[in-house]
C-alpha cells in the first residue's frame, strides 16, 4: 500500500506542474496586471497616479520580466517551500492560505458529512419503496436539488431561514465580541455553518441519493440475495448484510468524484455567506490580479484534490478485500 500511495504522488506531479503552467499562461493572456489593478483602486478613491510610478512599480515587484521568467523564479521559489509574496500586502501567500483554508475544508467536510448522511438514507429508501408515492417524492426532490443553481439556492435560504423566520445568521462565521466560552461559541458557530454547508451540499446529496438507489436495486436483482431470500433470511437480514454492503462500494468512488465540485462550490459559497475562507480570497486575488496568490491556491486545491483521490482509493480498497493495491 505504501508504494502505491508513493507512486501515485510521483504520478501527481506533472499533472500539478500542468496545472500551474496552464493557470499562468490564462492569468497572463488576461488584460492589466497587479500594478493596472492597483492603478484603478487608486482612481476609484480619488488618488494621483503619474506614467513613472507605474514603471517603477512594475519593476519593483518584477513585472518588467518576461512572463516565462517570472513563471520560473516563482517556480524556484516554490520549490524551496515558499509560494511568494501578495503584492499589495507584502504577507506571504502560505501564511493567507494557511489562514483560510481551514475554514474552506470545514465547510466542504460538514457538506460532505451532511450529503452522506443524508443521501445515502434517502437513496436506499427509495430503492425499498420503488414506485411509491415516497419514491416519486423523493425523485422529485433530488431532481431539484440537482437542477437548482447553488447562488440561487443560497439566496432563497437566507431569505427564508434568516429574514423572514430568523432562525439562522445570515452570514459570517460567529458572532463577533462575544464571550461565549468554548461549548458556548462551538453552538453559535453552528448556527453560522448550518446553512452554508447545507446549500454546499444539497446538490451532492441529491446525486449520491440516486445513485445509491440505482446501486441498491442492482444489488437486489443478483442472484446470491435471490438465493438468500430462498434460504428464509428475513428482509432487513438481507438488506443490511448482503445488499447494503455491496451497493456501498459504488458510492465511496461518486463520494470521491464530488469532491471537486465541493470545492468548486465552496468558492461561491463562501462569497454568498461571507465565509472566511478561500473563496473571498481567491476572488480578491483574482481582482487585484495577485498571481503569487492566485498560482498558490490553485496548487493547493489541486494538490487537494489529488489527495482526495487518493484517499478515496485507499477506502475502496478497504470496502472491498478483492481490491488489493500493489
Amino acid at each position: 500500500m505504501s508504494r502505491y500511495i508513493l507512486r501515485r504522488l510521483w504520478q501527481a506531479l506533472p499533472v500539478l506542474l500542468g496545472i500551474t503552467i496552464v493557470t499562468f499562461t490564462f492569468v497572463e493572456l488576461a488584460p492589466g496586471d497587479a500594478v493596472m489593478a492597483m492603478i484603478l483602486t487608486d482612481m476609484q478613491t480619488g488618488g494621483r497616479v503619474v506614467q513613472i510610478d507605474v514603471e517603477a512599480l512594475r519593476k519593483q515587484y518584477g513585472l518588467d520580466q518576461p512572463a516565462p521568467v517570472r513563471y520560473l523564479r516563482w517556480l524556484g521559489e516554490l520549490l524551496q517551500g515558499n509560494m511568494g509574496v501578495r503584492i499589495r500586502s507584502k504577507i506571504p501567500v502560505l501564511t493567507e492560505i494557511g489562514q483560510r483554508l481551514p475554514a474552506t475544508l470545514e465547510l466542504m467536510s460538514v457538506a460532505l458529512l451532511i450529503a452522506i448522511v443524508a443521501g445515502i438514507p434517502m437513496g436506499i429508501v427509495s430503492a425499498v419503496r420503488q414506485y411509491s408515492w415516497l419514491d416519486y417524492l423523493l425523485t422529485a426532490g433530488t431532481f431539484l436539488g440537482v437542477a437548482i443553481p447553488s447562488f440561487f439556492a443560497a439566496i432563497a435560504a437566507i431569505y427564508i431561514f434568516s429574514l423572514k423566520l430568523g432562525w439562522l445568521p445570515t452570514s459570517g462565521y460567529s458572532t463577533p465580541g462575544q464571550n461565549f466560552g468554548f461549548f458556548g461559541w462551538m453552538f453559535n458557530h453552528a448556527q453560522y455553518l448550518i446553512l452554508p454547508a447545507s446549500i454546499l451540499g444539497l446538490e451532492s446529496m441529491a446525486g449520491i441519493s440516486r445513485y445509491m438507489r440505482a446501486s441498491v436495486l442492482e444489488v437486489m436483482r443478483l442472484d446470491y440475495v435471490t438465493t438468500a431470500r430462498s434460504k428464509g433470511l428475513g428482509y432487513t437480514t438481507i438488506l443490511v448484510r448482503h445488499v447494503l454492503r455491496n451497493a456501498l462500494l459504488p458510492i465511496i468512488t461518486i463520494i470521491g468524484l464530488r469532491l471537486p465540485g465541493l470545492l468548486g462550490g465552496a468558492l461561491i459559497i463562501e462569497t454568498m455567506f461571507n465565509w472566511p475562507g478561500m473563496g473571498i480570497l481567491y476572488i480578491d486575488g483574482v481582482n487585484t490580479r495577485d498571481v503569487p496568490l492566485i498560482m498558490g491556491m490553485t496548487l493547493v486545491s489541486a494538490f487537494t484534490i489529488v489527495i482526495s483521490n487518493l484517499i478515496t482509493d485507499i477506502a475502496y480498497s478497504f470496502a472491498d478485500p478483492r481490491i488489493r493495491y500493489e
